[in-house]
């Protein structure tokens, strides 16, 4: 299968290296100086699986025509500058694996709903300075028809990748897979930032894990103001926080904690890595989206609304 994946970060890399292993044609879209490692050395992971991989590296989006999927993979700031050169690519199926939740309206507003798959990302990588991919976690990549159910070539797409070596399920509730990471991603983006604390640490320090667990509770109000089920799933079991009294779902965040210490003690969250690698943050597309959504909901993130203000001033 004809594979396309635009951003050759941490995601992108891995997901781009098992698939090329795997026997299928790769191409990956990136620029300056990331185009030009994987020009000279290819894709290799280490950590979780080592592979050397080479693949197509394109520069120029619009020098594609056409491929069987596409894969975004990039950060999710400036997603609609990124898919307009890509505007004329034929393409069968699309899916993004950005953090956030309105990636797939943006990828539909280009390709069409008809070609658009929900995708929620649980596995992890970091990439090095000397551009090796270290795999850390391979949880699941969830994958459903957009508006909800599964059909052939979600379970095609999902057995060929999960082949490959990232694990993939089929989801056909994939809209409440994405706001259950969703509800717990946010929870834990202004934390992994503002502490600089490897994971496990911000999971099992009593104070960050009581400002999670409120932000926890603000998203998941804001996932019920917009009738959208959530289920307890990684990266937090969001409905059983909300179920508990703050000293039982604090103790639920130090068990993750001591979890990612025993099974993935270097694991740090993208956002993180963004901070220490001097990156733009996607603060904007990801907690702003949410407090816009609240807004116009009628529904109060104070917590999450505090964690934004001070993140805008220490990274604007």
């Amino acid at each position: 299968m004809r594979f396309t994946i635009l951003g050759a970060g941490a995601l992108g890399s891995i997901l781009g290296a098992h698939l090329s292993r795997a026997g299928h044609d790769v191409s990956m879209i990136a620029r300056g100086e990331r185009a030009r490692v994987l020009q000279r050395q290819g894709l290799v992971l280490n950590g979780l699986s080592d592979i050397k991989a080479r693949t197509a590296v394109v520069d120029d989006p619009r020098r594609l025509r056409e491929a069987d999927v596409l894969i975004i993979a990039t950060k999710a700031i400036d997603t609609a500058k990124s898919l307009e050169p890509l505007k004329d690519l034929k393409v069968e199926t699309a899916l993004s694996v950005q953090n956030g939740v309105m990636k797939n309206e943006l990828l539909a507003q280009v390709f069409g709903y008809s070609r658009t798959l929900g995708a929620m990302a649980d596995f992890s990588g970091e990439l090095l300075a000397n551009g090796e991919v270290k795999f850390t976690r391979n949880v699941a990549l969830h994958i459903g028809e957009e508006k909800g159910g599964l059909s052939p070539r979600v379970e095609t797409l999902v057995k060929l990748i999960d082949d490959a070596g990232v694990r993939c399920v089929a989801a056909p509730d994939i809209r409440t897979r994405e706001w259950s990471k969703f509800a717990g991603w946010i929870a834990q983006f202004p934390l992994a930032v503002l502490t600089r604390q490897i994971t496990w640490k911000f999971l099992m320090d009593e104070r960050s894990a009581a400002v999670i667990v409120r932000i926890v509770r603000e998203a998941a109000a804001l996932a019920k103001a917009l009738d959208i089920p959530l289920v307890d799933m990684s990266p937090l079991p969001v409905p059983s926080i909300v179920r508990s009294t703050e000293g039982e779902a604090i103790a639920i965040l130090n068990g993750l904690g001591q979890n990612f210490l025993e099974k993935s003690p270097e694991h740090r969250m993208s956002a993180q890595q963004d901070v220490l690698r001097g990156s733009r943050l996607e603060y904007v597309e990801t907690l702003g989206y949410a407090l816009d959504k609240a807004r116009e909901a009628g529904v109060a993130m104070p917590t999450l609304d505090t964690c934004y203000r001070i993140l805008s001033v220490a990274h604007p």
